[in-house]
């Protein structure tokens, strides 16, 4: 075989192609050549680029690639599938309780949660004991604690170990735990001592005594704790895996640094959704029934804030009959005070999910945004008086003086708007974290909606007040 089988192998600049590798990888599925030499071939191909020529097989491609796989390394294909409950439904339940049980137990919980109850217990029952006890603490936690993200697999070593034992500990457990960077110190009666890298294991002279390498003040968490309450705190962690203890100190898992990336992603995706006024994230393959009902609890709250805004238009009918041209530039006025109300909004949730912000930070946030909004409001309503202006007289024949009037009552108008969205946008957010609500419910529709409430009093406000008690131009 050459090496152009890597997917991401280069020559020159020039990328080899993925379908090249996928053709060469069929190819040698379909080989005759012994098992173990096809397995040995396999080797050189990522576990996540097999997963993904899993999905472009055939059934009985499949079935082959599975043979020539082997338990082990099925369980590590499997755990980079999508809709990984469809090809362990292709194996029968022994097989298929040998893959999950050899995948990180986290893993394991995530392809059991897609299966049926009854296949599920089917599986669990053939599972070691050790496997299904993992699973079943994993699974024991809610998904928005920290013990549903953790795994089982890491090295625990005594605190009263010399280095050499350390030493054949390390090597007995390394052969069914790959994450071994950081061995976890244990007191006798199983609580968390501390840490040990293995550098300094590796590296430490035998006549050193263990507890100089280990790491007393080594950060932890809590498997009861909720991700949202200390994913800022895991972040900060430059470790590459940080241990989870029970309530009782006692170690029950580690969540590493892939594990904090997946976290972290999950809680983009729910602020995401909730930006969007979604209950839920959406997937494509999602059922309609489902993405409507995700959908409509949003919806309903802004269809009455939205009869609020047509109310409050209502109330000012009789400028609109004195003064109809101003209705044409309405939707104007909303729609900036939309988009900087959003624009305030995105950049305080971004800095509530990075920082725990004091007082003075939040003073700071709030002045810095409303200074914003009240300098590009400046900036649009001064464009908007001239240009406004200019199109109401020579366009619509209206005389110089009226049509800068409009034009003047248009752009102060922006300027409030704008200025006021722009702190709505940053108040609002601030406000929920406050009373402890996830300060992305406070979604880019129901800021704009609140805006628009904002904008329509101020605009027709300022008509009425400017073009028609103040300036003689409608009666």
């Amino acid at each position: 075989m050459s090496e152009e089988k890597n997917v991401f192998s280069y020559s020159g600049e020039e990328m080899v192609s993925v379908s090249h590798a996928l053709n060469e990888l069929d190819a040698l599925i379909r080989s005759r050549r012994p098992m173990a030499e096809l397995r040995q071939e396999l080797e050189s191909y990522h576990d996540s680029f097999l997963a993904d020529a899993l999905t472009r097989l055939s059934p009985a491609g499949r079935q082959r690639l599975y043979r020539i796989l082997g338990q082990q390394r099925m369980s590590d294909v499997f755990a980079h599938l999508e809709n990984v409950e469809d090809y362990i439904g292709e194996l029968d339940d022994e097989r298929a309780a040998d893959v999950i049980q050899g995948m990180d137990a986290d893993d394991a919980v995530d392809v059991l949660e897609e299966l049926d109850e009854d296949r599920r217990a089917r599986l669990m029952e053939l599972m070691d004991a050790d496997a299904a006890e993992d699973i079943q603490l994993i699974d024991s936690y809610d998904d928005d604690c920290i013990g549903s993200c953790m795994t089982t697999n890491y090295v625990a070593i005594a605190r009263t170990l010399t280095i050499k034992q350390a030493m054949r500990t390390l090597v007995r457990q390394a052969a069914d735990n790959d994450n071994i960077s950081v061995l976890y110190v244990l007191e006798e009666d199983g609580t968390f001592y501390g840490a040990i890298s293995l550098k300094d294991l590796i590296i430490a002279r035998k006549d050193v005594c263990l507890e100089e390498l280990v790491v007393t003040a080594y950060p932890f968490v809590y498997a009861a704790q909720s991700v949202e309450s200390c994913i800022e705190q895991l972040k900060d962690y430059s470790e590459d895996s940080i241990p989870v203890l029970g309530e009782d100190r006692r170690l029950l898992g580690v969540i590493t640094a892939q594990d904090l990336v997946e976290v972290v992603d999950d809680a983009l995706g729910e602020d995401y959704a909730r930006l969007a006024g979604l209950t839920a994230e959406e997937d494509l393959e999602e059922p309609l029934a489902m993405s409507v009902r995700k959908r409509l609890p949003w919806l309903i709250v802004l269809l009455f804030l939205g009869l609020g805004v047509s109310t409050v238009v209502g109330a000012f009918e009789s400028v609109v009959s004195s003064l109809t041209l101003i209705v044409c530039f309405q939707s104007l006025i909303l729609s900036m005070a939309g988009n900087v109300g959003t624009q305030s909004l995105a950049v305080t949730i971004r800095v509530l999910m990075d920082e725990n912000l004091t007082p003075r930070q939040i003073v700071s946030l709030v002045w810095k945004e409303l200074r914003v909004g009240f300098c590009n409001g400046m900036l649009m309503g001064a464009l908007s008086v001239l240009c406004i202006g200019a199109y109401i007289w020579l366009l619509k024949g209206n005389d110089a003086a009226f049509s800068f009037a409009v034009s003047g009552c248009i752009g102060l108008a922006m300027l409030l708007a704008m200025t006021v969205s722009s702190l709505t946008g940053t108040v609002i957010p601030l406000l929920f974290k406050k009373l402890r609500v996830d300060p992305a419910v406070a979604s880019g529709p129901l800021i704009t909606t609140f805006n628009d409430l904002v904008a329509v009093v101020v605009y027709y406000g300022m008509a009425w007040l400017l073009l028609i008690r103040a300036l003689p131009f409608a009666g």
